[in-house]
């Protein structure tokens, strides 16, 4: 029995979530041992030096034992969880009194095995463990793997979700058992996580049977206004809960008599970053110049824009137009957007832009990018950038979206900032720092007026960009902020 026990034993090894990372934090777990896990339920959560990505098991099973606790670095190719993949059928054939019994019991435990996690399928949905973060997970293809194994379920696979579904809206919750894992991208099932949504409840209106937001969302409105009218008691337990948890927040102030230093560890995101800006820096010869720019016409724009309908839902701020400035002038200096290759002693000139936004998180500085920017519309390029700063925001970012980035912008002025001298992202030859926008005196048609005024810094790699270069594309950004109508001349 032993030998039969370890045999069944399959070992999860941390993967390579990233290209080329070789190691990464267990910041979760969502199991325990003992705990029974289905073939593509989250595990665990991890920090890799890019991403903080969530790791499903590829089998179904008992887990036996977790390897290293929270907070452990661990390498790429090391276990890091035990599962008994045979584990699920001990307990259906545990109550056999008796050897005898046992073996008559044989043939008909083989198909008790399956029946076993179906009651444990509602645990990891109902506590939200399930959904897989973008970037990293299992397709949707293996979770119809499981239906498979037995004969009754593959051709009703989803009928019977969709009469749980009609079930519970006509009120009958306890009749029909989902039997399928509710189809659904991992932002969707992020988002019924975060309003609360059980997502065997939704009704799907994607093509194949697929979730969208917008059930997500069809379904959260009425959870938040049907339980507002009956669960008058709970609502103001749940109002006064804050109360006494709001005092203790000032509290805890550290005095700096009592407490002379704190040590953060450097990892994750902050080291891998740390070691990027020092080789960055000492790697490539940095050249700063800078701007000083008029761009109230360009505010004028983006108020417009909030108005247009063809703009209607997206985020319309000045950051989307001086992103679309600098891809405008890279299509007419594209010289700017290159590499430099060492090992070949050859520049590489890109012709496509990947454009990075870099994004400050509580997890460190990040520079996801908009792939192939440069042939977005406006509208296409306002909705990258608004996905692409709320899922750094989340702490989402995958690791393929931080990967072939061209060119960078940061955005120091949201933080008051005038201006700075940004370092290179390792790979790029330029990065466009925008200052703060401020109400100044300006000579505006001779004479002094306030106008909305900003200062742009580019920085570049000297070895590819000389200063002739260099100074074009930042005129060419200043000009078009100054005057917008550039966009559609020059495009």
């Amino acid at each position: 029995m032993t030998t039969m026990t370890e045999a069944s034993v399959r070992e999860f090894k941390m993967p390579d979530v990233g290209e080329g990372l070789t190691e990464a934090e267990i910041l979760k777990w969502y199991v325990q041992p003992g705990d029974t896990v289905t073939d593509g339920q989250v595990v665990c959560e991890v920090e890799t030096a890019k991403a903080a990505v969530e790791l499903p098991i590829p089998y179904d099973g008992v887990v036996r034992a977790l390897h290293f606790p929270e907070g452990t670095t661990v390498d790429v190719g090391m276990s890091i969880i035990a599962v008994d993949v045979a584990g699920g059928a001990a307990p259906a054939e545990a109550p056999a009194p008796a050897a005898e019994a046992a073996r008559t019991a044989a043939a008909p435990a083989a198909p008790a095995a399956p029946a076993a996690p179906a009651p444990e399928e509602k645990k990891p949905a109902g506590s939200g463990r399930q959904p897989v973060l973008v970037g990293y997970g299992v397709a949707a293809s293996s979770t119809r793997r499981r239906p498979r194994k037995t004969a009754a379920v593959p051709a009703p696979a989803r009928e019977p979700a969709a009469a749980a579904v009609q079930s519970e809206l006509n009120g009958h919750r306890g009749a029909p058992v989902a039997q399928e894992r509710p189809l659904a991208k991992p932002p969707v099932r992020k988002l019924a996580k975060d309003l609360g949504v059980d997502l065997t409840s939704v009704v799907p209106t994607g093509p194949d049977g697929i979730i969208t937001r917008e059930d997500v969302h069809a379904a959260a409105a009425p959870q938040t206004t049907a339980p507002a009218a009956p669960a008058q008691v709970p609502a103001p337990a749940a109002v006064q809960a804050p109360a006494p948890v709001t005092p203790p927040v000032p509290a805890p102030v550290v005095s700096y008599d009592s407490i002379r230093e704190t040590r953060i560890p450097v990892k994750g995101v902050r080291k891998a970053t740390a070691a990027a800006m020092v080789g960055s820096a000492f790697t490539a010869p940095h050249v700063t110049e800078f701007i000083t720019v008029d761009v109230t016409r360009t505010l004028k724009l983006v108020e417009e824009l909030k108005q247009d309908k063809e703009m209607e839902g997206l985020r319309v701020n000045p950051l989307l137009l001086i992103a679309k400035a600098l891809l405008v002038a890279i299509r007419r200096h594209p010289e700017i957007n290159a590499s430099w290759d060492e090992a070949a002693q050859e520049i590489v000139v890109k012709h496509y832009v990947n454009l990075g936004i870099a994004a400050a998180t509580p997890r460190g500085l990040l520079v996801p990018n908009i792939k192939d920017a440069h042939a977005q519309t406006l509208p296409q390029l306002a909705q990258s950038l608004s996905e692409l700063v709320s899922t750094a925001r989340e702490g989402r970012t995958s690791p393929a979206a931080m990967q072939g980035g061209t060119v960078t912008i940061t955005n120091v002025g949201v933080f008051g900032v005038d201006t700075g001298t940004p370092i290179l992202n390792p790979g790029e030859s330029a990065i466009l720092a925008v200052g703060a926008i401020r109400l100044q005196p300006w000579v505006h048609k001779g004479k002094v007026k306030p106008r909305q005024v900003t200062t742009l810094a580019l920085s570049f790699d000297h070895r590819l960009v000389d200063g002739e270069l260099g100074s074009k594309v930042l005129a060419d950004v200043a000009a078009i902020l100054e005057e917008p109508k550039r966009l559609i001349t020059w495009a």
